[in-house]
Order: structure tokens, then C-alpha cells, then sequence
């Protein structure tokens, strides 16, 4: 890794010493056998990490191919507002699975870094693995482990909108990607599990300091075939959270869910 990264507890930058990564103070953070160094610290983690049942059911759907049209979708719009020698940040980044289309977009046009980060050691795990160009550090979004203006592009998908901090690495100009779910996303899959089903509440794209320069809606109808690929698109969700062990049971006689897919990918641009 370069120096980019810098300490969380006193600002300054880290320089990789051996299996560790050591400022100027003195603070050490360990280098794990994966790769990805661990740069939370004692008051620093803002909500909650996948653990390794969740992040191995995302990673056993995703592998699938369920969300490729998402996947190729998002990549698109990275190759569009990629420039040489850019900067690239995926924050929650899981187990990889968008940042490795990612890495092969901005590599393809001449990005230089990349960087991943999430509080789940789980998925840093798979993530380093995937995507063994990448450099990944287990940080909260809400305490980003880099100076002011050091990104040219931040990615954000089904993770904590830390829109403040995103503006603050962002450089002027730069370019800030994420996904929201339209109105009928997974409402097939809801159906199976909830005797009154609800659609999505349409959300607000407009985000302070920044201005939309593109939405663009991506649609598909998925069949998702056994019991175990539905069981992990359901684990992979925020209702698996809120919902009743009798709700969740009900996915036990399934073999086959047809449901709806739909997204809304935003890219921001900041003023």
C-alpha cells in the first residue's frame, strides 16, 4: 500500500513496516493473514459487521450470477467517469464481488489505486482474495482512514451513506456511485414471506454537495432456483433482520422464486 492511508488515531500517514503498518507516533495496526489491515480502533466501528454466516451467503448468491446485470450496470458507469492515474475507493465493499468489476474498469482506463474498505473482517477476508490488487483496511465509512481530497471516485452499494465523509476524501470534481432499490425490488420474494407485502417508499436522490448527473434504472425479472440460493438473496437483505422465524420458515418449502430485480444507479458529481 502506498501512504495514502493515514492513522485514525492522530492523522498521520501510515508507512508499511514489515507486517504492520506504523506513523509517526508510533501507533502499530497489524497487517492480517489475509492482507487487509485493521484500522479500527476502540470507539471507532459505527454499526455492525457481517458476520460469516451473512457475508458466505452473499458471496455463495452473488457467485451465482443472480446480480451480473446489476454488476455489469455498475461498471459501466465506473469505465464512463474513469481518468489515468485516478484514485478509487470502495466503501463497503463485502466480500469483492463489485469491487473486482470495478478493479477491471478502472484498471482498463488507466486508474492507478485502489482501495476497499469495510468494518466486517469476515468479507475482507473473500475480498482480499478476489481482488488481490486491491488494498483493503477494515475502517467505518463513518471515519474514513484518508486525508481531505484524496479520491478521484468513491463507490457505495447496500452500505452506510456517509455522504459528509465521502465529500471530504472526494476530490473536487470527483465522482461518487451508488444504488438504490425502486419500487418493486425483490417484491416477489417478499411475497413469499410476508402475508401483506409492501412495496419500496421511493427515496430522494438529491445528496448535499453534490450534483446527479446520472440515473439510470436497471430492471430484470430473476429465477432463483433452490432453497439455499433463496434462503441466502433473503440473509443478503435488511428484512432478514426483522423478520419472525415463522415468516423466514415459510422460504424452507421453496425450490424455485421468480421475483423482481430493480435498481436505481446514481452518480454524483461534487460541487
Amino acid at each position: 500500500m502506498s501512504n495514502e492511508l493515514i492513522c485514525p488515531l492522530c492523522g498521520n500517514p501510515l508507512i508499511k513496516d514489515g507486517n504492520s503498518f506504523k506513523c509517526l507516533k508510533n501507533h502499530c495496526f497489524d497487517i492480517s493473514g489475509s492482507g487487509y489491515v485493521n484500522l479500527i480502533t476502540k470507539g471507532g466501528k459505527k454499526g455492525h459487521g457481517d458476520d460469516k454466516l451473512m457475508v458466505r451467503a452473499r458471496r455463495d448468491f452473488l457467485s451465482k450470477g443472480y446480480y451480473s446485470h446489476l454488476k455489469d450496470a455498475v461498471t459501466n458507469e465506473v469505465l464512463k467517469i474513469t481518468e489515468s492515474d485516478g484514485a478509487f475507493l470502495d466503501s463497503g465493499c463485502g466480500e469483492g464481488y463489485y469491487t473486482s468489476g470495478f478493479y477491471a474498469a478502472f484498471k482498463e482506463k488507466g486508474g492507478s489505486e485502489m482501495y476497499g474498505i469495510d468494518v466486517s473482517k469476515e468479507a475482507l477476508k473473500l475480498a482480499s482474495k478476489a481482488c488481490p490488487n486491491v488494498h483493503f483496511a477494515a475502517a467505518s465509512a463513518y471515519r474514513l482512514p484518508f486525508n481531505d481530497s484524496s479520491f478521484d471516485i468513491i463507490t457505495s452499494l447496500f452500505a452506510p451513506l456517509a455522504s459528509e465523509e465521502f465529500y471530504r476524501v472526494l476530490k473536487i470534481g470527483g465522482f461518487f456511485v451508488t444504488v438504490i432499490p425502486l419500487e418493486n425490488h425483490l417484491f416477489g420474494l417478499k411475497k413469499a414471506v410476508y402475508d401483506t407485502p409492501y412495496r419500496n417508499k421511493p427515496e430522494s436522490t438529491q445528496l448535499k454537495g453534490f450534483e446527479l448527473i446520472n440515473g439510470a434504472e436497471v430492471k430484470k425479472e430473476i429465477t432463483v432456483r433452490g432453497t439455499e440460493d433463496i434462503k441466502n438473496l433473503f440473509m443478503m437483505t435488511p428484512y432478514y433482520y426483522k423478520t419472525s422465524a415463522a415468516d423466514q420458515s415459510k422460504l424452507d418449502k421453496l425450490t424455485e422464486l421468480v421475483t423482481e430485480t430493480e435498481f436505481l444507479v446514481l452518480t454524483y458529481k461534487k460541487v
